[in-house]
This record gives C-alpha cells, sequence and structure tokens, in this order.
C-alpha cells in the first residue's frame, strides 16, 4: 500500500471534501483526486460517493478510515516514543496494571514513590481483572502489576510475588447513620445496611467467614467491584463500608465519615507482581522500598 495515498484519502475524510482537504496538503485538488483514484483502484472499492456538492463515505471508505486513524495514531506514537530533541533524556517507560479491587488511595500510595524518583519516568497505568493483568503481564505488555492476592502457581504463568505489606480493617460510616446503630462494635452491625465488596474479592470471601464467626447479619444494601464507588454511597450514608486500616486519616478526612471498629482478623495483603525474581526495575525497586518503610509501617 501507498501510505502517502491513505494519508490523502485521510485528511479528505476529515476535511470533508477534496477543495478544503488540497488546501492543507498544499498541492491541487486534480492532484490529490488522482491519488484516491489509486488508492480505490488498490482496494478495489470506491472510498467516497457524492452527496450534493461535496463527498460522503461508503461503507468501505468508513471501514478505512477507521485504519487509517489506528495506522497514523501508532506512527505519531513511534515519533514521540524515539524521537527526541538534541539533549533531552529519553523517561524511562514504567507499564503497571492496577487489580481493580485494590483501592485507589492505596494504589496511588503505592505508585507514588515511582513518579517521586530523580530519572524522568513515563508512566502507564492500566486497570482490569487481575486474570487479565496476569495475562498481559507474561506477555511482557506490562513492567508490574499490584494486586491484594499472589499470583497462584496453577496458573501457568511465569511470574513473582514479591509482598508489599498488609492492613487490619476499618469498618466506617457516615455520621448520621452512626447515630442509628445499636450497641457496640460488631454487634452494632447486625441488621445493619453494609455496602461489601463483589464476590470474587478476597476481602469479601474474608467478611462473609468474619460475619459468620461472630454470628452477624447485615442488611447488604450493594455489592462493589470499584471500592471508590463504595466509599461514595458511603460518604452519602447509604450503608456501613470497609477501607484498609492504614488509610483511616486519609478516609475519613476525604470522605467525612467515622470509624465504628476495627478488626484485624480481616487483613487485605498487597503484593507487587512481576516476571522478575529480583527486581531490578528501577520504579519497582522504589515501590517496593517506600511501601514496607513507610505505608505499612504506620
Amino acid at each position: 500500500m501507498n501510505f502517502k495515498h491513505l494519508r490523502y484519502f485521510w485528511t479528505v475524510a476529515k476535511a470533508g471534501g477534496v477543495m478544503r482537504a488540497s488546501e492543507q496538503l498544499h498541492t491541487t485538488p486534480q492532484t490529490l483526486s488522482g491519488q484516491i483514484k489509486q488508492l480505490e483502484a488498490w482496494l478495489g472499492h470506491d472510498l467516497f460517493r457524492k452527496r450534493g456538492r461535496g463527498l460522503e463515505l461508503t461503507s468501505e471508505g468508513r471501514v478505512a478510515l477507521g485504519y487509517a486513524e489506528q495506522i497514523f495514531a501508532l506512527g505519531n506514537d513511534l515519533e514521540n516514543s524515539i524521537r527526541l530533541s538534541r539533549g533531552q533524556e529519553k523517561p524511562l517507560e514504567f507499564r503497571v496494571g492496577v487489580a481493580d479491587s485494590i483501592a485507589k488511595s492505596v494504589a496511588y500510595h503505592l505508585l507514588e514513590p515511582a513518579l517521586g524518583m530523580p530519572q524522568q519516568v513515563h508512566m502507564t497505568c492500566h486497570e482490569g481483572k487481575f486474570p487479565e493483568l496476569i495475562a498481559q503481564l507474561s506477555l511482557h505488555k506490562l513492567d508490574l502489576v499490584l494486586a491484594d492476592e499472589p499470583v497462584s502457581k496453577k496458573i501457568g504463568v511465569k511470574a513473582f510475588n514479591h509482598p508489599l505489606g498488609t492492613s487490619g480493617m476499618s469498618f466506617l460510616c457516615a455520621p448520621a447513620l452512626r447515630s442509628h446503630l445499636q450497641g457496640n462494635f460488631p454487634q452494632c452491625l447486625h441488621g445493619a445496611p453494609m455496602l461489601i465488596q463483589g464476590p470474587m474479592s478476597s476481602v469479601r470471601q474474608q467478611l462473609d467467614h468474619w460475619f459468620n464467626k461472630h454470628q452477624l447479619q447485615p442488611r447488604i444494601v450493594g455489592e462493589f467491584d470499584d471500592s471508590a464507588l463504595m466509599n461514595a454511597f458511603g460518604r452519602e450514608g447509604r450503608g456501613i463500608f470497609t477501607s484498609p486500616t492504614v488509610l483511616d486519616d486519609e478516609t475519613t478526612a476525604q470522605f467525612g465519615v467515622e470509624v465504628i471498629g476495627r478488626s484485624t482478623e480481616l487483613v487485605e495483603e498487597f503484593f507487587a507482581i512481576s516476571v522478575e525474581r529480583r527486581i531490578t526495575h528501577p520504579c519497582v525497586v522504589a515501590i517496593t522500598r517506600a511501601a514496607k518503610a513507610d505505608l505499612f509501617a504506620r
């Protein structure tokens, strides 16, 4: 394929007509039309049809435009990634996946040290389900996965768990809701409205066992895969919710809620998962050191 012809087609499609595109490309409308005809002949389909005084894309033209958008976007990415100004230092690429079960505040505190390094860093964060992120890690599309569970040997992926730390769990709610709770913690949870993590969360499994152990039956009003959304409902007084104890000060200040009790029986673990047995990526080194020395040392 002649990508010059594709560029001409893309410009005409974006400009909405040959005349306007020819002005942008500093060429004649006749030359532009001829180049597009050659592209159409090569593809075996018309890409435009006349509509009044203008042009509109055919169905094949819309498909071609979608591919052209991706091709030129990748070209820009290539240029931005490799081409540097004279004397400019190439930033260190850091691609990290964050399991969607991890609280956003925890993820921020874990990742922040990577951007505090003396070296310039270009960090790309992807949020998703744990198995999907591990698959991306195995294909070397990610440098690191942050999760609240270790990768199992049963998965068949060669990856290594680097423990970052653990935290007990706190139970929080809005002041208006707390005034209606009966009894002391944890008995006050019995029959109270509760916002909890989704069934696939490691914390949810612990919660179910903990409720049974203490013979508690809270009224489940919402289940959430996204902890930020759960916290937002908790802030509005829709129910009691849980959060890692290491974030108590931040959570109470941010959402205007109160801690009604804590449990060290409920433990959330955090792991940095990489394909390296011995961590060498500077960003991963910074993250693991800060987590152990600061966040989980509180």
